[in-house]
């Protein structure tokens, strides 16, 4: 599973011209799904992802959670995560999830998101075709992976 962190002012996901998703402070978080991955590690990254401290403290460091600054969680699949480009100009995904696998774990992912004291938890639509627009703070972009 990897997720790519983006801290954010605000951001929002449309599907078929309808705000599906919608957040302001917090987190943009764009997850892929590998085959092999589990409920296990999906749960780990989901601890790692709460406890992030890149929230500016009052001075100035990164050293806030997103439960420290009473922030947002906007979480949207992306099977592009898993692109391979190593032969060629053309992605393949062998390296993702099948979609039933992919799903079952981002809507996990969700759910044990919800039980962590986020005070708002938006997504995306699994596997539709989305708009996604931020204001990325910082920037501030962090990949995290179970090692």
């Amino acid at each position: 599973m990897k997720l790519v962190v983006q801290r954010v002012k605000k951001a929002n996901v449309v599907v078929e011209e309808k705000t599906v998703g919608e957040i302001k402070q917090g987190f943009m978080v764009l997850i892929g799904v590998a085959p092999t991955d589990t409920k296990e590690i999906a749960d780990f990254l989901v601890q790692k992802l709460i406890h992030l401290r890149i929230f500016e403290d009052e001075n100035e460091k990164m050293n806030l959670s997103i439960q420290d600054i009473d922030g947002e969680l906007l979480l949207i699949s992306q099977f592009t995560l898993y692109a391979d480009t190593s032969h060629g100009n053309r992605p393949s995904f062998v390296n993702a999830a099948k979609p039933e696998l992919a799903n079952t774990l981002y809507e996990y992912f969700v759910e044990q998101c919800k039980k962590q004291n986020i005070k708002k938890v938006d997504t995306g639509i699994f596997g539709a075709d989305m708009q996604v627009t931020l204001q990325n703070d910082g920037p501030v972009t962090i990949i995290l992976e179970k090692d």
